[in-house]
Parts: C-alpha cells; structure tokens; sequence
C-alpha cells in the first residue's frame, strides 16, 4: 500500500461516516439513551424483571450504536493525522502502523454498515434457527450436524448465547432435528439470510466405495417474539403430546416426561421444547416457538404474493437450495441468490459465513 493509497481508504471510509452521522439522528440517540437511563434510575424499576431487563437490553444496543459511532470518528481523525505525519516526513515504520490501525478501522466500518441494513420488524431479535436434514439417511444427518457446528461457532464469534431447545440426534451419526434459541442484538437480522435449503457434495465417509454424494439439509429462521405480541391461536386447534427429554448421545436428562410437542392442526406446525426440566416451562417455550412460526408463515405468505402481483415465480423445495457446499470434485461455497462464492470450504464450516450474510442483505434491499 502506498501513501496514495492509503488517502484514498481514509476518503472512502470518512464519506461512509459522514453517511451514518445523516442516518443515525444523533441528537434522537441521545434522547433515547437518556430515557433509558430514567428507567433505570426511577423507583420500582425492578418490580418487573422481565420488563426492566428489555429497557436494559435496549440500553445497552443504544450505547453500543453511539459510542462505536463516535470511536469510529475518533478512529478516522487519528489516522488522518498519522498520514500526515507519516508522509510529510517519510517514516515508514509511522506509516506501517497506520496500515495496520486501517485495517482494524475498515473492519469495524464494514460491521457498522452491515448492521445498517437491518431496519425490518424483528431484525433486532433473539433467533430460532431449526435445522431438518432431508432424504439420505446418515449422509444427511451427518450434514445437518456440520451445519449445526458451522451455526454454533458463527454464533460463538459474534459473542451470542446459543440455547439448545429440541435436539433429536441421528441413528448412526449426525442429528435427526435441531432448534437452537440464540440470543443476540440483530441475531435473527443476520441469520434471515440462511433460511432455505443448504445442499452438500461429497465423497461420503459413510460410503466404503467412496462415491460421491449429495445431501440436504433445510434451515428455518425465525425471529423471536415478546410475550405482548397478540397471535390468536386456540387452544382446541392444538395437540399437545409429552415425552421423556434427551440429549445429544441420546443421554436421558430427566427421567420425567418433561419434554412438550405441540402441533398446530391447521397448518400442520409442529414444535418441540425439551431444553428445560419442567414440563409447564417446555410448553410455555414450544408455544413461544409455535407464535414465531406462525408469524414467519404469513411472512412467507405476503412474500409470495408480492411475487405473484409482480410475476415472479417463488420455488419452495428442495430442488430449490439456496446455496451449494462442494467439497469434491473442487472446493466451493456458492450462494444461488446473490452468486457470491468462496473457494476456502472449511472456513466457511469454521463459521465464517458473515461475507454470505452481508451479500444476501445488500442484495436483498436491491430486490425489495
């Protein structure tokens, strides 16, 4: 990198501040926090648990919002004047440092914009994340749970809790189903992009003659709902069934049929809740997640109407993944919707799937 080079970074990143500063309505930021900060402060804040940890979470989301924008300002004056006086007196060890605090610096405002883009009903919110692996036996389920890891680690790193709610492991290896809670800021905003079918192409570990296999896993997204959020389901369009809960392994965690399985007869949703050792907790978490999917279904559906008024054609199913894993005959990870691509495939199994995610959010505020 030359010092020109350099100038030009520093020119592009400071119009992309100066596009967050117009964005955010800093003085309305700062109105905001304050009020959260009387809540916090006033009498009998803490009567209510529940809702005091949401005015602290939302405090906390503000903060964050503010003094990572002003960091980033402070960040963009510091090396303005380290290029300065690196280039008025050629000192390259100054201008090596430079190099590296841009780099910091271009990473954090690339995170900030991607954040930018979540603006939708619900992008803030805690995920469901379900994984169902298809038709294939072993083979698919053994993909499911390289899914699986590839979600938790991603989660890992963006410093998420993850929750196991249901786990139904694989006959021989791999799982049969997975639904993971996890809570983060923006946490559904950013894995709305996975929801669809994820295709694998393999030489198969399972397979003695070494052939080459495809398999299929679906991801479902959901995003978490408060409990004030009014869906009217009734109580005799529901069946509920209990049974003993198990973990991965397939090890007993109680010995109580504590587990709960609903099914929404009118659509045919099924969901399970068996992360908690009392049952009347289980059906309070499945029907949390039952509210969830139910709203993600009437999403789906204006979604496909919206298609139709335009003369689009929505495929559901599995010839119609949304992105392809190909580790033989070459290496890549490709997107079908927004054709971004990567040849590295074990880092994107390592979690490395925030490229993905931000290309499927600027393609997607094109396409809507």
């Amino acid at each position: 990198m030359e010092f020109s080079d350099a100038r030009n970074k520093l020119d592009e990143i400071s119009v992309k501040i100066d596009n967050f500063r117009g964005s955010l309505d800093l003085e309305a930021l700062e109105e905001k926090i304050a009020e959260c900060d009387f809540q916090m402060s006033s009498p009998g804040f803490w009567d209510d648990n529940t809702s005091a940890q949401v005015v602290i979470d939302e405090s906390n989301q503000l903060k964050g919002k503010y003094e990572t924008f002003k960091k980033m300002e402070e960040s963009l004056e510091e090396l303005e004047l380290l290029l300065e006086m690196s280039s008025e007196e050629n000192d390259l060890e100054l201008f090596d440092e430079l190099k590296t605090q841009l780099i910091l610096l271009e990473e954090v405002v690339n995170s900030y914009e991607l954040s930018q883009l979540l603006s939708e009903s619900y992008d803030h919110n805690n995920a469901i994340l379900e994984l169902h692996p298809g038709a294939g036996g072993t083979e698919s389920q053994d993909w499911g749970s390289m899914l699986l890891r590839m979600y938790t680690r991603w989660a890992d790193d963006k410093g998420f809790s993850i929750e196991t709610l249901d786990y139904q492991a694989g006959d021989e290896a791999g799982i049969k189903s997975v639904t993971l809670l996890i809570k983060g800021y923006n946490a559904y905003g950013y894995l709305k992009s996975e929801k669809g079918v994820h295709r694998l192409v393999r030489i198969s570990p399972f397979d003695s003659n070494s052939r080459r296999h495809t398999s299929f896993c679906s991801v479902d997204i959901m995003p978490e709902l408060s409990t004030d959020i009014e869906i009217d389901i009734r109580p005799d369009e529901l069946k509920v069934d209990t049974y003993r809960a198990s973990g991965a392994g397939g090890q007993h965690i109680n010995k109580t049929d504590s587990a709960v399985r609903i099914t929404h007869l009118p659509t045919g949703i099924v969901v399970a809740s068996q992360a908690q050792r009392s049952q009347l907790k289980n059906r309070d978490q499945a029907m949390s997640m039952l509210k969830s999917k139910l709203y993600q279904l009437e999403i789906d559906k204006k979604a496909e109407e919206a298609a139709a008024i335009k003369g689009e054609q929505l495929e559901i199913g599995w010839g119609s993944q949304i992105r392809s894993y190909v580790f033989h005959p070459y290496s890549m990870v490709k997107d079908h919707r927004t054709n971004y691509e990567v040849g590295n495939t074990q880092s994107v199994m390592d979690g490395d799937i925030d490229n993905f995610i931000d290309a499927y959010l600027r393609w997607n505020l094109l396409e809507s």
